[in-house]
């Protein structure tokens, strides 16, 4: 299975396939919800000289919806700042309506939750996408699984856009990449021509498990990324943390079906560089503080935004036990986090394992 580049971008028409999409519904205003909304109103992506008719966003707590409705900013994303054609809405029942797409933008964990509440609003053929990077805790399911979990009676295509995006660079319209995943191979087409800007392109692929998967374990590489440079270990170290988390998430895809060059590609390495190297990945981060001895609750305090690769360090760990897979880091990031074990402890477990061949995939 290979991903294919968007080729309308430079000629600007429309994919014979793709659905058309005139009414976009972005749920969750977190940073890419945010930065979501902004990609929708940069022009034409649908090549036909226009953008979607309606923009609109809502999100799960109504105070933060209505200060973002008043200023138009929003403390979650410094420099940013509402088009003020999207319709920002604290009434799920209006931002909803007649959508043609529906855009998934809840940190995993909370996703089932939001979607029992406001799913009998989303129209039962509507397209509903999500951004979400992580495996839910106590189901092991990855997004758009939690998706169709908790609307069984929905008909639209699902399909999830993933890749290496740090908010506050594409609020700086950085150039950037990202993958398109579906099992329907007009949803991910759709997907791609609804997204794509001069300065975001867009890939197709049908294999939405091995992107969601590796979306999601990523973070929980970069928890340990952070700690090496928490300890102030070095590039050597951090570089082969990358490559052996590369390897030991790439068997777990095999093992769950995905394809391996899915994990070499934007979605797997790709986002994976992006996460353990950005001074804003927030996974990164988190380990970075606990490298130099702070207590992840304190750190969760005091941190503004979500780190899904405490949550998803909890699940994968399962779902390797499951799938009877070796993932060496994750299982000491695991120990770090809900076990007691110290950063220091854990670099000398993975360091002390025996001598082998190297193995990916």
């Amino acid at each position: 299975m290979t991903t294919t580049p968007n080729p309308n971008q430079a000629a600007g028409t429309a994919r014979p396939n793709a659905r058309p999409v005139d009414r976009i519904a972005i749920l969750g205003d977190g940073q890419m919800g945010l930065v979501m909304s902004a990609i929708l109103c940069e022009g034409d992506h649908q090549g036909e000289g226009r953008r979607p008719g309606r923009i609109s966003l809502w999100g799960n707590f109504e105070a933060d919806i209505r200060d973002l409705m008043a200023s138009g900013t929003s403390p979650r994303l410094e420099g940013f700042r509402i088009d003020p054609s999207v319709v920002v809405t604290p009434d799920a029942r209006e931002a909803l309506e007649d959508a043609d797409l529906v855009l998934i933008a809840i940190p995993t964990q909370h996703i089932r939750s939001v979607l029992t509440k406001v799913g009998p609003h989303i129209p039962s053929a509507a397209s509903i996408v999500s951004i979400a990077k992580g495996i839910e805790i106590g189901t092991n399911l990855l997004p758009t699984r939690i998706i169709a979990d908790t609307l069984p009676g929905h008909t639209g295509a699902l399909g999830d856009l993933s890749g290496p995006t740090i908010a506050a660079e594409l609020v700086e319209r950085k150039p950037a990449t990202m993958i398109a995943a579906s099992a329907d191979a007009d949803c991910a087409e759709t997907i791609q021509r609804v997204f794509s800007t001069p300065w975001l392109r867009i890939y197709t692929s049908e294999d939405i498990v091995g992107v969601e998967l590796a979306g999601a374990a990523k973070n929980v590489i970069a928890i340990a990324a952070g700690v090496v440079d928490g300890m102030d270990l070095g590039s050597n170290a951090k570089s082969a943390l990358l490559a052996r988390g590369l390897a030991e998430i790439t068997r777990l895809g095999v093992a769950m079906g995905a394809n391996q060059e899915t994990f070499f590609g934007v979605a797997g390495v790709g986002d994976l560089a992006t996460t353990c190297f950005s001074p804003f990945g927030r996974n990164r981060s988190c380990g970075e503080a606990l490298g130099k001895g702070e207590a992840l609750d304190d750190y969760l305090a005091r941190t503004k935004s979500v780190v899904e690769g405490v949550a998803t360090a909890k699940a994968i760990v399962e779902v390797a036990n499951n799938y009877n897979v070796d993932m060496p880091i994750s299982k000491t990031v695991h120990a770090v986090l809900y076990e007691g074990l110290s950063a220091k402890d854990g670099i000398g477990l993975l360091m002390s394992r025996p001598l082998k061949a190297e193995r990916v995939g």
